[in-house]
């Protein structure tokens, strides 16, 4: 790893350095897990709620690691190392990530917005794939964990990095953009999430534009000029933000859309006099905002139309993140990563394109601050007004869901076949037989928190 040597790490992260380093030259990649940990690596040692990476130090030593990051020298015998020992390791891991990125000579994309991050930064990824060498954003490693742990995974063969950036208070993005220093900032979003900390969606604006606090001296901008929020951002450091979406006053939108159901859709991209077709296999309208913001990044990078193309066609759903699941029983709308009201109405809207019998399976959502039983209430108000046939809600908050679709359902001509609600997912695992049919097509979403995955999994592996 460019310039990653033990002496520069120490430097980095002020910390103190023990051990003979004469021989050890750049360390190999970085790692908080021991269980990862190989010759030549670092191994930063964390102290978590139910593990402290302390006691593994000896076992990552005879792995063969350069180094070991602590905030304690091993007491051991056969501890024999090189150590940097810090007052922090989790700032040590910032510190040396903010180092790390100094380095290299690599083109940054940060995605951050309040729904949409994850799908938008696969679809950019697809698209610049397509003529560079790219790393990305693996699964959810978008904080100030996650986000240096990325970035000390970019390598000098690397053209560009698309870096997902998540946060749930003010500072956070501040602290996170220092690190990842993006050269082009796309934000996807200004939606209800996190409103315990942020408060309001001006909050949330706020807090979400911290990430032009260290963006490139040249930094561009990308923004969803159909939100209502990021309208409002006119210029950044004397620029105009390239706008898309599916208004024509954008300079990127989608003309001709047509809906495939839940297995996508067909756009025809207009940017300034250029337009062209592009396939989208991923369901959703959501879907057609991610195909935008990819053409808006990769014509600010110089693709052409044709490659662009072919890497909207290319992208590919992560699990939890309305992955369509087609089983010999049903067909499971895996969406259970995260929940909000808006990414949950879109997911209901998304359901309701299915051809066959349609459920849904909601969970609490999280963090919605001190009106979130009232956005809990609506959200199954709306579920209950959409046309799905069965409705289950789980949950302490998603009582309120329950609430709001039954009394939703009763100024219904058509109301659902069913509405039920359960403390526990366990209990309506225990009764999903006498709820869903054959062939149904059931929505699973909720918070992470819920752990709606097992459900999520138990549906498309069990009748």
């Amino acid at each position: 790893m460019k310039n990653l040597t033990l002496e520069n790490i120490a430097r980095a992260c002020g910390g103190k350095l023990y051990g003979n380093v004469k021989d050890v030259g750049e360390v190999s990649g970085v790692t908080l897990d021991s269980r990862q940990a190989e010759a030549g690596c670092l191994f930063i040692a964390t102290k978590g709620e139910r593990v402290d990476g302390h006691s593994f130090i000896p076992q990552v030593l005879q792995k063969g690691a350069a180094g070991v990051v602590c905030e304690r020298l091993p007491e051991t015998e056969g501890a024999e190392g090189c150590f940097v020992l810090v007052e922090n390791s989790f700032q040590a891991l910032k510190d040396i990530a903010k180092f790390y990125r100094e380095q290299l000579d690599v083109t940054v994309v940060g995605v951050t917005g309040s729904v949409g991050k994850t799908s938008t930064k696969e679809c950019i990824a697809s698209v610049l794939s397509e003529k560079y060498c790219v790393c990305k954003t693996e699964g959810n490693f978008n904080n100030e964990v996650g986000l240096p742990l990325t970035v000390l995974k970019i390598r000098e063969e690397h053209e560009i990095a698309v870096l997902e950036m998540g946060i749930s208070d003010f500072g956070e993005m501040h602290r996170l953009s220092e690190i990842a220093r993006p050269d082009i900032c796309v934000l996807t979003n200004i939606g209800q999430c996190h409103l315990e900390n942020l408060k309001s969606r001006e909050g949330i604006l706020r807090a979400k534009t911290e990430i032009f606090d260290f963006m490139g001296e040249d930094g561009l901008v990308c923004l969803n000029g159909d939100d209502d929020m990021l309208e409002t951002i006119e210029e950044v450091r004397g620029r105009k933000p390239m706008t898309f979406g599916r208004r024509e006053s954008n300079r990127v939108y989608a003309g001709n859309v047509e809906s495939k159901g839940l297995f996508g859709s067909r756009i025809l991209v207009r940017l300034d006099d250029e337009e062209f077709y592009a396939d989208i296999s991923l369901p959703g309208e959501h879907m057609v905002y991610n195909a935008l913001a990819a053409v808006s990044v990769g014509s600010l990078l110089g693709m052409t139309a044709e490659e662009m193309r072919q890497g909207i066609a290319k992208t590919q759903a992560v699990g939890g993140r309305s992955r369509i699941v087609e089983t010999e029983w049903r067909t499971v709308i895996d969406d259970c990563y995260n929940a909000n009201p808006v990414s949950m109405r879109a997911a209901i809207d998304l359901l309701g394109t299915a051809l066959t019998r349609k459920a849904a399976v909601l969970g609490d959502m999280f963090e919605l601050g001190e009106d979130e039983r009232e956005m809990h209430a609506g959200t199954g108000a709306y579920a209950a007004e959409q046309g799905i046939d069965v409705l289950v809600f789980i949950g302490s908050l998603a009582e309120e869901m329950y609430r709001g679709a039954v009394r939703a359902a009763e100024n219904l001509d058509t109301p659902p076949e069913g509405i039920y609600y359960f403390k526990e997912k366990q209990e309506f695992l225990a009764r999903r037989r006498e709820i869903l049919r054959p062939k149904d097509t059931v929505l699973v979403k909720a918070s992470h928190g819920m752990a709606f995955q097992e459900i999520a999994e138990t549906l498309a592996s069990q009748e």
